[in-house]
């Protein structure tokens, strides 16, 4: 089975053409080096609207098939950031550890890591992820903090293979040296 990954990036000003969209761009070079199994992507480009935050990530899931979902952006204090909101509005259940490894990873870079909202659901099948909106903060996330060469702090990709093995998704393997996939010894199937 093929891994199906949607990726919505979410603002004001990109989705009107004000601004070039660097979240989806970052998202697909990132996994294009981090995922060595197969894989495709979907994407969206909308506004900071709640009922089509949500619309979008239920035809993402429901009708696209999606088994891990991306977003990006709309996760800060600010009234127009309701990605979260949009997020558990959609949830069959609240996976709270990556928001918060995900804040642990962005306090190692700025104080101001404290004020995002990231959140991390399932629904039916499908993992549902909110990443920070600027592409360096989307790696840092991702990969996690690398001090002198080993993980200081681990990135939340590295939970997202096995997340999907426990929840029906396709098995995911991923390049070591960008991201090594936690599973436990149970859980790892011999490479192809």
């Amino acid at each position: 089975m093929t891994l199906k990954i949607g990726l919505v990036s979410i603002s004001d000003r990109a989705s009107q053409g004000v601004y070039e969209d660097k979240g989806i761009p970052a998202l697909v070079d990132w996994l294009a080096l981090a995922i060595s199994s197969r894989f495709e992507t979907v994407t969206r480009l909308i506004p900071d609207e709640q009922a089509l935050i949500e619309q979008t990530l239920k035809q993402l899931v429901d009708e696209e098939g999606c088994h891990l979902v991306l977003t990006t952006g709309g996760t800060g204090p600010s009234p127009r950031d309701v990605t979260p909101e949009a997020t558990l509005a959609v949830a069959d259940r609240v996976m709270p550890g990556f928001g918060e490894q995900m804040r642990q990873v962005s306090l190692k870079f700025v104080p101001t890591a404290i004020l995002s909202r990231q959140v991390g659901v399932i629904r039916k099948q499908s993992l549902i992820l909110n990443l920070p909106g600027q592409p360096k903060a989307i790696r840092e996330t991702l990969e996690g903090v690398r001090e002198e060469g080993s993980i200081a702090v681990p990135g939340i990709f590295a939970a997202v293979p096995y997340c999907l093995d426990l929840i029906g998704g396709p098995y995911v393997e991923t390049r070591a040296e960008v991201v090594k996939a936690f599973r436990p010894k149970s859980a790892i199937k011999p490479q192809s």
